[in-house]
């Protein structure tokens, strides 16, 4: 059970006690339940000589040999669970993970390779093009898994033909500081990708390929987790052209970006792989894990304690501060009522960078809600990243009540000003109330429990 390391400190003395151990406890059961290993094992297995999942049958008999390749921030714990269903069966495998999951995992033949993220490294080049190379001799009579979650884009990293990876480094850098949402970000590393936007589904167009998924998107957009390596592309370069213009990136472009998006845009250089294309025929995508079945743990959880709990939407976004006062304005309208309502929320807010501080969506969202409900009675909020990582910080999120801002008055703390630095961590680290769960070794977006008891 992946757990919240902090938890006794978060239940201090001068806050809504009740309120935030039951949001704590719906958390960490939601965070079990994303667990990559018991999705795998949920979702594959086999019986006698028929390898099943979720529905669709394999004969093994028909395969001379099983590879495992992919990338994510899940994939380790996917490989080692995908070892512990098929054993001896897998010839070999090659998977990246990230370099911060410390944890010792037993994936057999599947080698794991560590990479950097959110900022693709040297080390992710390497990765690809030995992942690459594992599966460089297969036909049609093998069958390759591909294991893939949130995190693969930046952990797979092959520039195209003639980028470099300070390219891509410098690129993505922009794109997070710039406030675009995942499918803006991702619509951009595909097209500057040889991997990306269906590409290696392209390169292994002679086998038979089936994709394990855990979603990090809203809505499941195969296209984009992870920059759908495996999946036919929607966007095109001249979405590319946009989202770079949309953020005003595209003037100050090194001129090797600028010139493979020209050429893109004028059909010198082809565009990714589309729905129809012969290419995607042997190909099967699965999603095992989202982020509504992190949803709705945490509501047959509150229920389960008596709570009037509604799943409010899967799909949250827009500017972190601004979904802030949004929830807080949702507190407001439940404080009028007489029975315990918990209205849960996923999904996957931005911040527009502009201050020099430390933190993440979740907490910004957190901190912005904050100063909206000091009025209320017995209400508190959380917000986490079920990966256990918040933007440019160390932890996962951060929980707030009623007594937050009189507790930061009492410290001499100034929540606008910390909210206008882009510094929603050392508000929260001050207070004792950022969340911490360690690297999850899972992804499936963000999840915001907000909980009003009378």
């Amino acid at each position: 059970m992946i757990l919240i390391v902090n938890k006794n400190k978060l239940l201090q003395a001068g806050t809504c006690l009740r309120e935030r151990r039951l949001i704590l406890d719906a958390l960490e059961a939601s965070l079990s339940a994303a667990d990559p290993k018991l999705s795998v094992k949920k979702n594959v297995k086999v019986k006698g000589k028929t390898l099943h999942i979720m529905g669709t049958k394999y004969c093994l008999d028909e395969f001379d040999s099983i590879h495992v390749i992919g990338a994510g921030k899940a994939s380790g714990h996917m490989a080692e669970a995908l070892f512990d269903t098929l054993e001896d069966k897998i010839s070999d495998g090659f998977v990246i993970i990230p370099e911060n999951l410390k944890i010792k995992l037993r994936t057999g033949k599947i080698k794991l390779w560590k990479a950097s993220h959110p900022i693709p490294n040297q080390m992710g080049v390497r990765g690809v093009k030995q992942l690459l190379e594992s599966v460089s001799n297969v036909t049609e009579r093998d069958l390759v898994i591909c294991l893939i979650s949130g995190g693969g884009s930046a952990l797979m990293p092959l520039p195209y033909d003639g980028l470099t990876l300070e390219n891509k480094q410098e690129i993505t850098s922009d794109l997070l500081r710039s406030g675009a949402n995942i499918y803006e970000m991702n619509a951009v590393r595909k097209h500057l990708s040889s991997v990306k936007g269906g590409r290696l589904a392209e390169k292994l167009q002679s086998t038979h390929l089936v994709s394990l998924i855990i979603s990090d998107v809203i809505g499941n957009r195969l296209d984009t987790i992870a920059s759908g390596p495996t999946v036919p592309d929607r966007t095109t370069f001249k979405d590319v052209r946009d989202v770079l213009i949309k953020y005003g990136l595209w003037n100050s472009l090194s001129i090797k970006v600028k010139r493979v998006i020209e050429k893109g845009l004028s059909g010198t250089i082809p565009e990714t792989p589309k729905s129809g294309s012969k290419i995607f025929r042997n190909v099967r995508n699965f999603v095992i894990a989202d982020n509504e079945q992190v949803c709705k743990t945490a509501l047959n959880k509150l229920r389960s304690r008596g709570i009037n709990a509604r799943l409010l939407t899967t799909s949250l976004h827009g500017e972190a501060r601004d979904v802030g006062r949004y929830v807080a304005s949702l507190a407001e309208k439940e404080n009028g009522k007489r029975k315990p309502a918990a209205l849960i929320m996923g999904g996957e807010t931005t911040v527009t960078v502009t201050g020099k501080g430390k933190g993440g969506r979740n907490q910004e969202l957190v901190l912005s809600a904050s100063m909206k409900i000091s009025t209320l009675r017995s209400t508190a909020l959380a917000s986490i990243g079920t990966d256990g990582i918040d933007g440019n910080s160390s932890v996962a999120g951060a929980i707030a009540d009623i007594f937050t801002i009189k507790r930061a008055d009492r410290l001499n703390l100034n929540p606008y000003k910390f909210l206008q630095n882009n510094d929603s961590y050392s508000f929260f680290k001050r207070l004792c109330d950022t969340i911490q769960t360690g690297p999850t070794g899972t992804n499936v977006n963000d999840l915001l429990i907000l909980l009003c008891v009378k």
